[in-house]
């Protein structure tokens, strides 16, 4: 049948045909997910330090997300409006990473076939971060630590001196003071850089944010791929908590893309994460032993215990908990109101934030 909206425009049933849907938006490409107290702190400390202009000196292990906090400095700033330039010094050979910071006259060097801009210069009254500092050569380390000091750049083969007016944020995965003793880093530019420091504690440091990411990249990849809703079932995030995460948020990451490309069912078994077996001692939750302490108990005392297990497992995600265990969220809230009139302790609900 079809309607008839005005004097000869035909309107069809099927509004999708001619009005598709519009497709959702993609989780924010550079917000922070994190729900673990002790990333709460780091961004806090980072709130505080981008209100200021001073150099910082980001440290953490490898694939903890120092670029994602660099980043977040510069657009909680008052540089927001100009441009982030990043720079990785472990990428660039060591002839080449000069040319690349500071730039070149046509004719400075062979190969100069014209004038390049060096990425100092490119970040003018905006953010520069200096991602593995600590692979920069002492020569450079000189060079560099005159341009902060003078606050002015010369090109290669230039003949006046450029002002400068950049904010400094420089990473490192390795001890910089232990860099200065066995002299691999001058001692100079370490506290140059270092006039605030912040570090960002490994996954294994904030096990609470474990979860968080993974359902951010599920969605984040699904959506690129898409796929329609995805999950990660109760074995898949049991074998997330237990995982050590040596690679960090960069494997969390890449575990998910995998599985998501890899199953082929909406809900994504431990199976797909290829994550290994769990360290030795530690309970998993198709472990023999752990269905062993429900038998001979009352019903609804095992009832109670999978479910306060579950908010635990999910950090307090209500949601989350009540899709796990087949609940609507209804009857889920019920359960806690009557468990938390026991006086029994229920974890409490925590939002994930993304500033």
């Amino acid at each position: 049948m079809t309607a008839y909206a005005a004097p000869g425009f035909l309107v069809p049933d099927d509004l999708e045909s001619v009005f598709p849907p519009a497709r959702p938006k993609p989780p924010a490409a550079e917000g922070l997910v994190y729900r673990d107290p002790v990333m709460f702190a780091v961004v806090q400390r980072a709130q505080r330090i981008a209100r200021s202009d001073a150099s910082v000196l980001v440290g953490g292990e490898s694939g903890t997300g120092k670029e994602v906090i660099a980043r977040y400095i510069h657009r909680n700033s008052p540089r927001a409006a100009g441009p982030f330039v990043a720079v990785n010094c472990a990428a660039i050979p060591e002839q080449l990473l000069e040319s690349e910071l500071f730039g070149h006259e046509r004719g400075a060097f062979s190969g100069a076939l014209g004038q390049r801009i060096g990425k100092l210069e490119s970040a003018q009254n905006g953010t520069i971060l200096l991602d593995e500092i600590s692979e920069m050569d002492r020569r450079l380390q000189a060079k560099l630590l005159r341009a902060l000091q003078e606050r002015e750049i010369d090109r290669i083969g230039g003949r006046a001196p450029i002002r400068l007016n950049v904010r400094i944020i420089a990473t490192t995965n390795r001890d910089l003071e232990q860099e200065v003793v066995r002299r691999n880093f001058r001692e100079d530019l370490y506290f140059r850089l270092n006039v605030v420091a912040i570090h960002i504690p490994s996954l294994r440091e904030r096990p609470k944010d474990i979860l968080a990411l993974a359902e951010h990249f599920v969605e984040k990849y699904r959506w690129e791929s898409g796929r329609g809703p995805r999950q990660l079932s109760a074995a898949a995030l049991n074998a997330l908590m237990v995982h050590d995460w040596p690679g960090n948020v960069r494997e969390l990451e890449n575990t998910i893309h995998r599985a998501l490309v890899l199953s082929a069912d909406s809900l994504i078994g431990a199976k797909a994460l290829e994550v290994g077996p769990p360290s030795a001692g530690v309970q998993t939750l198709e472990s023999g032993d752990y269905a062993a302490g429900f038998v001979g108990r009352p019903l609804h005392l095992v009832e109670r215990d999978v479910i306060i297990g579950t908010l635990r497992l999910t950090s307090g995600n209500r949601t989350r908990t009540a899709s796990m265990l087949g609940l609507s969220i209804r009857a889920l809230r019920n359960k806690i109101s009557l468990y938390a009139a026991q006086g029994i302790e229920v974890p409490p609900s925590v939002a994930i934030r993304t500033p």
